[in-house]
């Protein structure tokens, strides 16, 4: 027979295990402000500015923008682990318009919240291999359809 302590210390080392495996959901960030629409607060210039202002405490905040103010530091130190896959794609989508759009407001926010600038870093660098993959797909179908017309 096992003594108890024994069957205590399995017990804590098999819930870690399941813990870890992926048995218990890795908890996420609320989803009560999934639906905003994003598209729109791009466009606006008033609406993202007051967004930038909220995050940068360069104002006052939305109750959805108080949310983001709250997890966005953990979301970065973490890569977005507790984020759902739409928050995560929501999050690239706002942060790609700003590093293209507003830079100087995306200097600002890196400042506070990253400042060793790898995410801006990161997402450069795939945008220039997408580029350059879009362009070699251009010329790779302009060889085809040149060639077919030769036929």
């Amino acid at each position: 027979m096992i003594p108890n302590m024994e069957i205590t210390i399995l017990s804590f080392i098999f819930m870690c295990l399941l813990y870890h495996g992926g048995c218990f959901p890795t908890p996420t960030y609320t989803t009560k402000y999934d639906n905003v629409n994003l598209d729109e607060i791009l466009a606006s210039e008033r609406l993202l500015t007051g967004y930038v202002n909220c995050l940068l405490d360069l104002g006052p905040c939305t109750p959805d923008g108080k949310e983001l103010k709250s997890n966005l530091p953990d979301a970065i130190a973490n890569d977005c682990k507790n984020c759902t896959d739409r928050q995560r794609e929501g999050a690239d989508k706002v942060m790609h318009y700003i590093i293209d759009n507003r830079p100087a407001d995306w200097n600002k926010l890196e400042q506070k919240y990253e400042s060793d600038g790898s995410y801006k870093r990161q997402y450069l660098e795939s945008k220039q291999i997408n580029e350059r993959n879009a362009e070699e797909r251009d010329m790779n179908s302009s060889k085809i359809n040149s060639d077919k017309n030769k036929e």
